[in-house]
């Protein structure tokens, strides 16, 4: 993974300075650097020895020590010369291995793809490099991004840095794990039915998934790509803003892309602005939410009334059909993207003899998908058989469209929906193995925004009795970032008195 002796040397110099930096915000470290009070050396340093310490939590699957420190020490002098600073000068980011980095191995933690070294560069990440964003590594997730437990990876399992019997949340667990663990100031994940703001709800930070077609998809290993999104995982909503705005360009390679207004907008919230703002009824008296998270919501519920925010609990009667059709749709569109990967042109082949081609790909695609990557594509691959097509995909197209419909009249009256994130805290690791449609079902929260395209967010403002972090969770209308963000800040200071 690194160079022993060079991991040795970065190390000892970080501990020099492990007293002197700790990471707020990029604002106020932006300034720390231009005060010379530290380098983007010294901070490299101290991640390095972070992810070092915290190997077993299993977060990383590669890490890029030599050119992390090249670029940060170039940085430095940089600053040196008198140099103007870049919008993300020497900010220490990981990315979730299905996130192409051109030179750099990606393999969405799947054995298919055993030794696959990308050849072209995200075009989101192009952006963040761009601003001079240093990378410092690929984190581990759920193969192929699916699951909600980061327990489905060739690399082995994820632990969850406040409780390590419990699971970080899935698929992008790797990426939030860390920046929980403070091995990286920020993180990129993807986000497909909740695989960016469940993990951020077990681990207590912050994770967006955007607005579909917000940023490029280009670089991003599909896994349903009328669902997926690159997301992000943050500890301030200033500091996640900032990302989004620079990831949000327009980009050829993508013509699902939308024009997204300037999120810089977000820092105008003002105290004196209220919002109305939606709870949906069945969502907080669902039988399968924890009572403790369900009654913490409604106390909040009553302090946004208490500051004047015009608050109202609306009836949802599709909630159970979300589940259903989330997992019609994804599974399909997966069967589908997911059958390039044959071991023909690149990743794993068998070392059985094929008597004949069929024999080939059934060898090689047996023994390099996983056992949940399997059962997804086999469910994709059954409901658009014949016969089965109009009964399962055609209704759940139907009834996606009526969730885009009903979501589209409740923006028309309101300007957010707040919602749980996850019906329960961090469970324990390998609880729900044997019982994959209880995992599905623990996604009842998060897919409603990927069916319907709008923006949502984690945000982390409770603590449970069992000691683990959870928080709510915020939608507004399609390519309403800015809003989103506005309200976002608004309820993280509610939440920070």
């Amino acid at each position: 993974m690194c160079n022993k002796p060079l991991q040795e040397i970065l190390y000892n110099l970080a501990f020099q300075f492990c007293t002197m930096f700790v990471f707020t915000t990029i604002n106020n470290y932006h300034k720390d650097l231009s005060n010379g009070q530290y380098t983007c050396a010294e901070a490299v340093n101290i991640y390095l020895k972070n992810i070092n310490e915290k190997q077993h939590l299993n977060a990383f699957v590669e890490v890029y020590t030599k050119e992390a420190m090249a670029k940060a020490i170039v940085l430095d002098e940089q600053r040196k010369q008198g140099l103007p600073l870049k919008k993300l000068h020497g900010v220490v980011i990981a990315i979730k291995d299905v996130i192409c980095y051109n030179g750099h191995k990606v393999t969405a933690a799947s054995k298919i793809l055993d030794g696959f070294e990308s050849l072209y560069t995200a075009s989101a990440l192009q952006y963040l490099i761009d601003e001079d964003a240093i990378i410092i590594g690929s984190c581990n997730c759920d193969e192929f991004a699916m699951g909600s437990t980061n327990e489905n990876s060739v690399y082995g399992k994820v632990l969850n840095a406040l409780n390590e019997t419990k699971v970080p949340g899935g698929s992008s667990g790797g990426s939030a794990v860390a920046v929980q663990a403070n091995m990286c100031m920020l993180s990129l994940g993807s986000d497909t039915g909740g695989s960016v703001r469940q993990p951020a709800d077990f681990c207590g930070i912050i994770g967006l998934k955007p607005s579909y077609g917000t940023i490029s998809r280009y670089g991003l290993i599909a896994y349903a790509s009328s669902f997926d999104q690159i997301g992000i995982f943050g500890k301030t909503v200033g500091d996640v803003a900032l990302l989004l705005e620079i990831m949000s360009k327009p980009d050829e390679k993508d013509s699902t892309m939308n024009v997204l207004k300037s999120t810089s907008e977000f820092a105008k919230h003002s105290p004196e602005k209220k919002y109305k703002i939606a709870f949906l009824k069945q969502a907080l008296e669902h039988d399968g939410i924890d009572a403790e998270i369900a009654s913490k919501i409604k106390l909040f519920q009553k302090d946004l009334k208490d500051n004047n925010h015009h608050v109202a609990e609306i009836n949802f009667d599709l909630l159970e059909f979300i589940v259903p059709a989330y997992y019609v749709l994804t599974t399909a569109e997966a069967s589908s993207n997911l059958s390039r990967y044959d071991g023909v042109r690149y990743g794993h082949v068998s070392k059985i003899v094929p008597e004949n081609l069929s024999e080939f790909y059934l060898n090689n695609r047996t023994e390099g998908f996983g056992a949940e990557v399997k059962r997804r594509i086999m469910l994709g691959t059954f409901v658009l058989s014949t016969g089965y097509y109009d009964a399962f995909y055609s209704k759940a197209q139907k009834i996606r469209n009526l969730l885009v419909k009903k979501i589209t009249e409740i923006f028309d009256e309101y300007d957010a929906i707040i919602m749980p994130v996850s019906p329960c805290t961090a469970f324990d690791i390998g609880q729900n193995d044997k019982d994959p449609i209880a995992m599905y079902l623990a996604d009842i929260f998060t897919v409603f925004a990927n069916l319907t395209g709008v923006p949502a967010i984690a945000l982390p403002i409770f603590s449970h009795s069992n000691n683990m972090p959870f928080g709510v969770q915020v939608l507004c209308n399609k390519n309403d970032e800015v809003l989103l963000l506005q309200i976002s800040d608004m309820i993280m200071e509610m939440g920070n008195k």
